[in-house]
């Protein structure tokens, strides 16, 4: 079971990494934009707070997909080996799916905190220059 779990961390070791990209890459193509909306008053914590939702909601659809996809592998894998005789229930852990959904918008809040204090850091006409 503890390799699952390593498994498990590795996989959102990766999706941490992935969102983090997927926002620093539209935090870069998005300076100029960016550099309007402070140019006509969004002040720093305001630009933070957008960019830390886009992330959330990212990993919330990923999240979301994910489980969707995992619950139908699941199912179809308990019918598939139910006429063997191995397997012949299936249940969803609802404590579990509540608590992956959390950890996977943790998840997202945190890969979107680093770009996020970039994009408000950024100078406006520096922002607006490009």
């Amino acid at each position: 079971m503890s390799m699952i779990y390593v498994l498990l961390a590795l996989s959102v070791l990766i999706a941490v990494m992935g969102i983090a990209n997927t926002i620093s890459l539209s935090v870069f193509e998005r300076r100029r934009e960016l550099g309007l909306l402070r140019a006509v008053g969004q002040v720093r914590g305001q630009t933070r707070s957008m960019i830390r939702w886009e992330a959330a909601v990212i990993s919330a659809f990923g999240t979301a997909c994910g489980v969707a996809v995992g619950l139908i592998a699941g199912w179809g894998l308990v019918r598939t080996l139910s006429g063997d005789g191995v397997l012949t229930t299936f249940s969803v852990p609802a404590t579990e799916l509540a608590v992956i959904a959390l950890v996977g918008a943790a998840v997202g809040v945190l890969a979107g905190a680093r770009p996020a204090r970039r994009a408000a850091r950024m100078p406006v006409l520096e922002a607006l220059a490009r």
